[in-house]
Parts: C-alpha cells; sequence; structure tokens
C-alpha cells in the first residue's frame, strides 16, 4: 500500500463515524463479529445488515442497506465475493462514502464501478486491523 493510500485510508477512518457491516453474524467465533466489536469501541456506530438476524452487539439489525435511516460513511462487506456487485450498487443508491472489502474479499469490476461513483474503495484488508496500526 502506497503512502497516499495510507493517508486516505487515515482519514476516512478519522472522518467516517457511522459503519453498516454486511454480513455481521451474532456468532461471537465470527470474523464479523469482533471487528465490530472493535469498531464500537473505537467510537464508530455500526448498523449490522444481515436478514437473518434480530439485533447484534446491541444494534438493530437491518435487512437490507436501504433499509438503514442515517446516512452510512462506511460499508464493510463481510461477504462472499459474488455477492458484492448488489452490496455495491446498494452503496451508491444510499450515498456510501467509502466501500470497505474485508480480507479475501475482492471485485475489480464492482470495486471500479463504486470509484467512479465517487466512493472511496478499500478491498481485500481488514478495517479493524487498519484502526489497530493507527493506533500506535
Amino acid at each position: 500500500m502506497g503512502t497516499a493510500e495510507e493517508k486516505s485510508i487515515t482519514d476516512l477512518l478519522a472522518s467516517a463515524k457511522t459503519i453498516a457491516v454486511i454480513g455481521l453474524s451474532s456468532k461471537a467465533y465470527r470474523a464479523s463479529f469482533g471487528v465490530s466489536e472493535t469498531l464500537q469501541s473505537s467510537g464508530y456506530r455500526i448498523f449490522p445488515v444481515n436478514p437473518n438476524e434480530h439485533e447484534v452487539l446491541g444494534e438493530k439489525c437491518y435487512s437490507r442497506l436501504e433499509d438503514i435511516p442515517e446516512k452510512i460513511d462506511i460499508v464493510d462487506i463481510f461477504r462472499r465475493p459474488e455477492f458484492v456487485p448488489e452490496i455495491v450498487d446498494a452503496a451508491i443508491r444510499i450515498g456510501a462514502r467509502a466501500i470497505w472489502m474485508q480480507e479475501g474479499v475482492e471485485d475489480e469490476a464492482s470495486a471500479e464501478r463504486a470509484r467512479r461513483a465517487g466512493l472511496f474503495v478499500i478491498m481485500d484488508n481488514c478495517i479493524a486491523k487498519e484502526i489497530y496500526k493507527r493506533r500506535k
């Protein structure tokens, strides 16, 4: 990662307040759960998005991004790459500022579509690791 991208990530994490976590599970052993705990303890407001959950980490769960009643800064994706195109389309529709694809999640075509719509895109990277890196 170049220094320009590092600075952009730092700026995004410093200015973001709300994060929709797509695929957040209530199972404590899942990566999405631990990462979301880190987001909450770092001061972010999380919005779980998972049609199979009612509430996770004390937050109401939403079935779709479009159902969240507040402006979302970052859409954090914990879903397999084949689900990314529809998530990116929804993120563009709701006016999110950034798409964050967790480790192992990449979709260059969707990333390019998001960039053309003005969203900042991070792929194959853990948001919690980036937060920890900046705490030092």
